[in-house]
């Protein structure tokens, strides 16, 4: 059996069955580890969908901020935006068993050291934080109290966590550190502005990768996918999956054994 680490899809279909044909992956002996964002941008969003939900138990997915935005506007209230590809999935048949399947999917997964969330883990949180942390955003979720809390998921604020955090915002923060951070202050405060490469950094602000942690666990993110698959400076073991498929990069499979990287080019 050999378990991959997959990069975000964001609808690019083509490329992930490219992918798959090419680590002859077989769900039966294999496993898949996907880093979220399996939607928009790409063509080929609703596709995507139906096609790791095949997969079944042999594919393990986090969500990212592109799968939560979809389920903000089909259940939350949200306006979709210009470069949004999501309507074929607004519009399918099986439109609420796709929703149903994304929305129980968890922030983070965890094998022993090794865990996965869409945009990484920050230097404040200890490794066996992450999945209780999580689980809070699953349980409303999973509740009937989801389209309230994805009605009022947005916003920058609070930018920096607190244990003493509660409700809503709470859960923001929870969402905004596993979805979207990508450069952090010493204290832990998220900066939101910043999305291209080390350079853009604000003043006052690092990677996240680039803060020592007290423990040492293998964590696989997504989500920056102008790092082209590295992390200069880490002072942690990190290891990036997005190689900006849908950007004209390449779709990456990372083999959690071995540590081999295996991509195919871009299709766009």
């Amino acid at each position: 059996m050999t378990t991959y680490a997959v990069g975000d899809l964001q609808g690019c279909h083509e490329e992930f069955v490219a992918l798959l044909e090419r680590l002859d992956f077989d769900p039966r002996r294999d496993r898949l580890w996907l880093a979220g964002d399996l939607v928009n941008r790409g063509r080929g969003s609703l596709a995507c969908l139906r096609e790791v939900m095949a997969l079944g138990d042999a594919a393990r997915v986090v969500l990212g901020n592109h799968d939560l935005h979809l389920l903000a506007v089909a259940r939350g209230g949200a306006r979709i935006k210009r470069k949004d590809t999501l309507d074929a999935i607004l519009a399918a048949p099986d439109r609420e068993r796709v929703l149903d399947w994304l929305q129980s999917r968890p922030l983070v997964v965890r094998d022993g050291e090794t865990l996965m969330s869409h945009a990484g883990l920050p230097p404040q949180w200890a490794l066996e934080r992450a999945e209780p942390l999580a689980a809070e955003v699953a349980e409303r979720l999973g509740g009937e109290r989801a389209g309230a809390f994805l009605e009022q998921m947005y916003g920058n604020e609070p930018a920096r966590w607190r244990d003493d955090l509660d409700g809503l915002d709470r859960l923001r923060a929870i969402v905004n550190t596993f979805t979207r951070m990508r450069f952090i202050a010493a204290d832990g405060r998220l900066d939101f502005s910043a999305k291209e490469g080390l350079d853009s950094a604000p003043s006052g602000f690092a990677p996240w990768f680039q803060y020592a942690r007290d423990d040492d666990p293998r964590l696989l993110f997504g989500h920056w996918a102008a790092l082209e698959g590295e992390t200069p400076g880490s002072r942690v073991r990190a290891e990036a999956l997005d190689t900006g498929c849908v950007w004209g990069g390449a779709l990456t499979a990372l083999d959690l054994a071995s540590g081999a990287r295996i991509s195919v080019p871009s299709r766009h």
